[in-house]
């Protein structure tokens, strides 16, 4: 397939992980990507993959994300599509004793970071008249996982943001939808403990960990024209571990 020919595309947290998979199914299909990451070598990383290139970006910097979206779209031509994916998980620990300053840290990565990439191409997404965007969240966020508070909470305001703004774009030809995955085994997980991750792959009935390539290919459908009759929607990739 070759769905995304003469389609741009941002993609955020996109030189390593569940991003870089992303990427790569974009590019195999025809798009134009660039890519917004805090790795210092995401340019190089983003041209091996096939990218146009990439911007080291910290989301949370609010004019430095405006101006990233203004030189992307001067690069590309314009935006058609936005993948946010970047976000981290912090540390595991039980909520009254969680380290404020890394709540914090995860809260303004996870939600004001992907509100900023949101926020910043909207607009330009509107003047164009078309687009499609994917927010990556999580089934924490939808059930709560225990000794990840701060995460499980950041993803839950991700399906909120993405449930309103999809609302509020409905009227127009852009959609807007997030991705609940399961556990998916990436660099990630080396920011968890191995008693989280056994509690996670205990959760899943297939007993299993996603793969990259299966979230991506869900990514690629709910970025591409053929997703014209969803917005505001939560899509579950969870091995069967999703209840509603």
């Amino acid at each position: 397939m070759k769905r995304f020919v003469g389609r741009r595309a941002i993609v955020t947290g996109g030189a390593s992980g569940l991003g870089l998979g992303i990427v790569q199914r974009l590019l195999s299909e025809g798009a134009r990507v660039i890519v917004w990451d805090a790795d210092p070598l995401v340019d190089d990383k983003a041209k091996s993959a096939g990218a146009e290139g990439g911007l080291v970006l910290d989301v949370t910097d609010w004019p430095a994300v405006e101006a990233a979206a203004q030189r992307s779209a001067e690069t590309l031509g314009a935006v058609d599509i936005l993948v946010a994916s970047a976000g981290i998980t912090g540390p595991n620990g039980p909520a009254w004793t969680y380290p404020i300053d890394q709540w914090k840290r995860v809260m303004d990565i996870n939600v004001n970071g992907l509100y900023y990439c949101n926020r910043a191409v909207v607009p330009l997404m509107l003047s164009a008249g078309y687009g499609r965007i994917v927010n990556i969240a999580s089934v924490a966020g939808k059930e709560g996982n225990p000794n990840a508070s701060a995460y499980s909470t950041s993803k839950a305001a991700v399906i909120g943001l993405t449930k309103s703004l999809g609302k509020e774009l409905a009227e127009t030809d852009i959609r807007v939808n997030c991705v609940t995955p399961a556990a998916v085994d990436t660099p990630l997980f080396a920011q968890m403990s191995e008693a989280q991750i056994a509690y996670m792959l205990s959760k899943i009935p297939m007993k299993r960990f996603g793969m990259v390539p299966e979230v991506a290919a869900l990514v690629a459908w709910l970025s591409s024209e053929e997703c014209s009759f969803s917005t505001g929607a939560v899509f579950d990739i969870s091995g069967g571990r999703a209840t509603y």
